[in-house]
C-alpha cells in the first residue's frame, strides 16, 4: 500500500518542483499581509483542487490563515494538520538568493522552512484523492504568523487541538539525516526593566543609584538559573541603559530567553524570573512576560505517533530517525492540549533562517508518500 504512494510520489516529482519554485517566489515576511495573502490564495486554491474544502480565517493584522478539511468526520476526534504560510525572508530576498536547482538541491528562501511541506501536504491529499483512498476527518490549518509567534492563530490553533486525536506538524525535519521531532524545549520571553536615580558621575555620584550596576548584578544571577542537566536555559540576549556617560544610569533594561524541557519545571523557574528583587538599595526592578509556547514533551502518544511513522518509512525503503530541537513550533501548543504531536516531517534539508537554507529534491516524494500513509491510516 505504502509502495504505491511512492510510485505515485515519484512519478510527480518535478510538478512538486514546479509548486515549491511557485511558492518560494511568493515571498511571504510574517510582517507583510499582503504578500502573506497572495502565497495564500494560490495555497488555497491548491488544496481545494487535491478535494479540500478551503475557508480562510481572516486576520487584520497579519496574513489570513487557511483551515480546510478533508473526509469524513470520526467519532474519535479530528486529525489535525498545521502548517504555515510565513517566512523570515524580507521583500526581496530573492534577488540575491533565488530560487534554483543545483546538485540534487532545491535552494531559496523558505525551502526547507517551510513550503516544501505546504508541497508535500498538497500531493499527499492529491495522492489519496487519485487513488480513491479514504481518509477520516483530516482538518488542516496553515496560519500566517508561526515565525513571529503566532499571535493571531494561537487561538484557533488551540481551539482544533482540543478537538483532534492527533496532530502532525509539516515543519522542517531535523538535518542531517532528516529526523523528525520528537521534543521540543518551551521558550519564555521576559522583559526586565530597572529604575535607579541619576546623578552627576563626578561631582556627587553617591546621590545615584546606577540602573547599569543593578541590571549587571541581575544577569549575573539570571545566567545561574541555567541547569543544562535538567535542559534549562536562561540567556540575556539584549542590554540597554544609561543616557550619558558622566550621568549615573537612571534606567536600564534587559530581554531574557528562557528554554526550559520539561512543564514540571516550567512554573519554577517562570515564578524565580518574575521574583526578581533589587540588589541595590534605591533600585526598583520589574519583570513582565513568561512562558509562551510549552514544552512538547516525548509522551507515550508522541512515541505511539512515531513508531507508526518509522514503520511506514520502513516499509518506504528508509530509515526515519528521531530527534529534540531547541526552538518551538505550534507543535508545542497542540501538544500543550494534551494532543499526540509528530513534528518535523518535511523532506531533509537544511539551512532554516540562513542564506544556506536548501532541501533535498530527491526526499520529497518518498515523505510526501509518508504523509499520506499516515493521513489514510491515523
Amino acid at each position: 500500500m505504502s509502495r504505491d504512494l511512492l510510485t505515485w510520489s515519484e512519478g510527480q516529482a518535478d510538478s512538486m518542483v514546479a509548486l515549491l519554485q511557485r511558492l518560494v517566489e511568493l515571498e511571504s515576511p510574517s510582517t507583510d499581509k499582503a504578500s502573506v495573502d497572495r502565497l495564500g490564495k494560490v495555497l488555497a486554491d491548491e488544496l481545494a483542487a487535491s478535494g479540500a474544502k478551503v475557508a480562510p480565517i481572516p486576520s487584520d493584522r497579519y496574513g489570513d490563515h487557511i483551515r480546510a478539511v478533508v473526509g469524513a468526520s470520526s467519532k474519535d476526534g479530528q486529525l489535525l494538520v498545521l502548517g504555515h504560510l510565513d517566512t523570515v525572508w524580507e521583500l526581496g530576498t530573492l534577488q540575491g538568493m533565488p530560487f534554483r536547482v543545483a546538485d540534487g538541491l532545491a535552494h531559496g528562501p523558505g525551502t526547507f522552512d517551510m513550503k516544501a511541506g505546504l508541497v508535500q501536504l498538497v500531493f499527499a491529499l492529491r495522492a489519496l484523492r487519485e487513488s480513491g483512498r479514504s481518509s477520516q476527518g483530516i482538518t488542516v490549518l496553515i496560519n500566517s504568523d508561526e515565525e513571529i509567534g503566532s499571535p493571531s492563530s494561537r487561538a484557533d490553533i488551540e481551539e482544533e487541538a482540543r478537538r483532534s486525536r492527533a496532530a502532525l506538524v509539516l515543519e522542517p525535519s531535523l538535518p542531517p539525516r532528516g529526523s523528525v521531532k520528537t521534543f521540543r524545549k518551551g521558550v519564555g520571553i521576559f522583559e526586565l526593566k530597572v529604575k535607579g536615580r541619576p546623578a552627576h558621575a563626578g561631582l556627587d555620584p553617591e546621590k545615584g543609584v546606577s540602573a547599569i550596576e543593578e541590571i549587571a548584578r541581575q544577569v549575573q544571577f539570571l545566567h545561574k538559573l541555567t541547569d543544562r542537566e535538567k535542559g534549562i536555559t536562561v540567556s540575556v540576549g539584549t542590554i540597554r541603559g544609561g543616557s550619558r556617560v558622566n550621568v549615573v544610569a537612571a534606567e536600564a533594561h534587559a530581554e531574557i530567553d528562557l528554554r526550559v524541557s520539561t512543564a514540571a519545571d516550567v512554573k519554577e523557574i517562570e515564578k524565580k524570573i518574575l521574583g526578581l528583587r533589587p540588589f541595590l538599595k534605591g533600585a526598583e526592578v520589574r519583570v513582565t512576560g513568561g512562558i509562551d509556547r510549552p514544552p512538547l514533551e516525548r509522551s507515550p502518544g508522541v512515541v505511539a505517533l512515531y513508531e507508526k511513522a518509522r514503520a511506514i518509512a520502513a516499509d518506504l525503503g528508509f530509515e526515519l530517525g528521531e530527534g529534540s530541537a531547541g526552538g518551538s513550533s505550534d507543535g508545542n501548543l497542540t501538544a500543550a492540549q494534551g494532543v499526540p504531536t509528530l513534528d518535523g516531517l518535511g523532506p531533509m534539508g537544511d539551512g532554516a533562517h540562513a542564506d544556506s537554507e536548501h532541501i533535498v529534491v530527491s526526499d520529497l516524494p518518498r515523505r510526501t508518500a509518508l504523509l499520506a500513509r499516515l493521513l489514510e491510516t491515523l
